[in-house]
């Protein structure tokens, strides 16, 4: 499993509107091979700053068959016009999981 996290600085005063936005993205990834789950916070201290978590079953996954699809390409659509500056991508595997992941 590969977790990706991804920090999004979105355009101050456009929090509302990138929130309805992502409300309509959140399900393209989700029909990507591969796909496991998406989680979306919003920083306390900084309210124009978000994490996203996305699970994927591969790296592959997500960098070659999301990444280079024409669904990615929708979701960059959808919503990279919020962020300022472009998003940092990392990719972490577990090295140590505890409790429910709820």
């Amino acid at each position: 499993m590969i977790l990706e996290q991804v920090q999004l600085s979105v355009v101050p005063g456009r929090e509302e509107e990138f929130e309805h936005a992502f409300d309509t993205a959140r399900h393209i990834p989700a029909a990507a091979a591969g796909f496991r789950s998406l989680r979306l916070g919003r920083c306390v201290e900084q309210p124009s700053t978000y994490l996203l978590l996305v699970e994927w079953d591969t790296l592959a996954d997500h960098m070659e068959g999301f990444r280079n699809s024409e669904a990615f390409g929708q979701w960059r659509g959808l919503l990279g016009h919020f962020w300022d500056p472009p998003p940092t991508v990392l990719h972490f595997t577990d090295q140590v999981r505890m409790g429910d992941p709820r």
